[in-house]
């Protein structure tokens, strides 16, 4: 909250979707202003929740930061939005990881993630939720698939990617965001929703390489956090 208050660039609107949490966080979120507002009701994860913030949004671009995410310093909406152009669709930035997870399984040191928008993202999410900016008629034919509760942005990038939707690079730090997430946990479950996604919006002729690289992933995440 701190750090979207203190944002430069001030032509903004958010909205909390808060799935009925805490006594205390209803009563907090009643004394909040514009440009905040909140909806509180029951939902079903995290991608139901960000479903109805698209619904309610009204602005022409979107930006989903989680509740343990900060935007990395106050000039982050500037600097993004006197990059944007008309042609502009997708926008993804840099973002730093924090916490006592180590974010990749490919490095030990490393905690800035680069956006990448390429064949790779078969491979792995080229961008990262806290770090794209999303204009909202992307959403039109789609949303988040509720199908996946822990890994549906990835499934809706490779959609975009698939449908064309190209996306700008910016070489600029848009958050930190908390490592220790549930995408980060290792457990299978999460390897079995990405071996399902990719198997959804290609062919079930790959599902042996998409497991044989899920299982890989999976064994190399595991020996990462028991180190």
């Amino acid at each position: 909250m701190d750090s979207i208050k203190t944002q430069i660039f001030k032509d903004f609107e958010v909205w909390i979707i808060d799935g009925e949490s805490s006594k205390q966080t209803q009563e907090y979120l009643k004394t909040l202003v514009h440009p905040f507002y909140f909806l509180s009701e029951i939902d079903i994860g995290i991608f139901d929740a960000m479903n109805k913030g698209i619904i309610k949004s009204k602005g022409e671009w979107l930006f989903f930061l989680g509740s343990g995410d900060v935007f990395f310093n106050d000039d982050v909406l500037a600097t993004v939005f006197s990059s944007i152009k008309e042609t502009h669709s997708l926008v993804s930035g840099k973002i730093r990881y924090s916490g006592n997870t180590r974010p990749f399984i490919y490095s030990t040191y490393k905690t800035i993630k680069k956006p990448t928008w390429s064949y790779a993202m078969w491979f792995r999410n080229g961008l990262h939720h806290q770090g794209t900016f999303y204009r909202k008629n992307v959403f039109l034919e789609t949303a988040y698939n509720l199908n996946y509760k822990i890994l549906s942005d990835y499934w809706f990038h490779i959609y975009l990617f698939k449908k064309k939707i190209p996306c700008e690079i910016l070489d600029v730090l848009i958050a930190t965001c908390n490592s220790d997430g549930v995408s980060k946990k290792g457990y299978w479950k999460i390897y079995q929703e990405e071996i399902s996604l990719k198997i959804n919006l290609s062919s079930t002729y790959l599902a042996p390489l998409f497991y044989v690289l899920s299982i890989i992933k999976y064994f190399l995440r595991k020996i990462i956090n028991e180190s």
